[in-house]
């Protein structure tokens, strides 16, 4: 029994260290943000300050193009997330009813790409995407998105319609369905889950990405983490609160969704470790 109470007040230690370590720096930036810039850093910190938007308002007077970039950011991780949904679904499909040695080697293939360095495709696109004319625009960047995370969502896809009886796909057939209406009408609906846990995966990765954005977009494309880049390396230096108030409105709207949707997160990340 005290075994039992001591390894229950382990894990909860761990799970509170984990806590702390995660939401610390989040609250860190948030209430820095309504933080008069003179207190931002004081040490020992101020428990007790009258809040300021003063940080707000100076970014939404100073740096004009933010929201701009946060609606390119919102077009860029919606659009790449949808790309990525329909062709990961499709090819997951194919993965799971018509597996192969030849199909098996190719999904060794794309889990092996996925573990590359973006560095090392992003260089060599580069003179591609100028000669199509696709740079600084939000086609670029949606479709490197997707692309990239194309192959683990496939394998998300793929364990989620492994667990659909291969006899729905038959009766449906025989009932006079075609192919295409039992993948949207049997198929899609029972594995929604899984698609809404991948896609969650893409939208928060095209939302923060900075690397690819760097290269491949400067004025009409600009991203939000970009600009926000522009903010750390101001002419007068780093404007702390600006700085925090910029993060602070960056990433709560995706925290919120996080949190969401959260079950279909916790689904997607067990995805096959439970057979019925």
């Amino acid at each position: 029994m005290v075994e039992r109470h001591l390894a229950r007040l382990g894990r909860g230690l761990i799970y509170a260290a984990m806590i702390v370590w995660s939401a610390v720096p989040i609250l860190f930036i948030v209430v820095s943000s309504i933080t008069p810039a003179q207190m931002i850093f004081q040490f020992p910190p101020a428990l007790v300050f009258t809040p300021t938007f003063e940080h707000y308002l100076t970014l939404w007077r100073q740096w004009e193009g933010f929201f701009p970039a946060l609606a390119n950011s919102l077009i860029v991780a919606v659009c790449a997330t949808l790309l990525s949904a329909l062709v990961s679904f499709l090819a997951g499909y194919a993965y799971s009813r018509y597996a192969s040695r030849w199909l098996a080697s190719t999904a060794l293939y794309l889990i092996a790409i996925r573990m590359l360095p973006p560095i090392v495709v992003t260089l060599p696109l580069f003179p591609l995407a100028d000669y199509l004319g696709l740079n600084d625009t939000h086609v670029v960047l949606i479709v490197l998105y997707a692309a990239f995370w194309v192959s683990l969502y496939t394998m998300i896809m793929k364990t989620f319609i492994d667990e659909v009886p291969d006899e729905l796909d038959e009766a449906a057939l025989m009932d006079g369905a075609s192919r295409l209406q039992v993948l949207f009408r049997v198929i899609f609906p029972l594995i929604l889950q899984g698609m809404v846990a991948g896609g969650l995966f893409v939208f928060v990765y095209a939302w923060n990405e900075f690397l690819f954005a760097l290269i491949f977009v400067s004025q009409e494309a600009q991203t939000a983490p970009l600009l926000i880049s522009q903010v750390m390396g101001g002419v007068d230096g780093t404007e702390w609160g600006v700085l925090f108030a910029g993060v602070t409105i960056q990433f709560l709207p995706v925290i919120a969704l996080v949190v969401f949707l959260q079950r279909y997160l916790i689904a997607g990340l067990t995805a096959g470790s439970v057979k019925g």
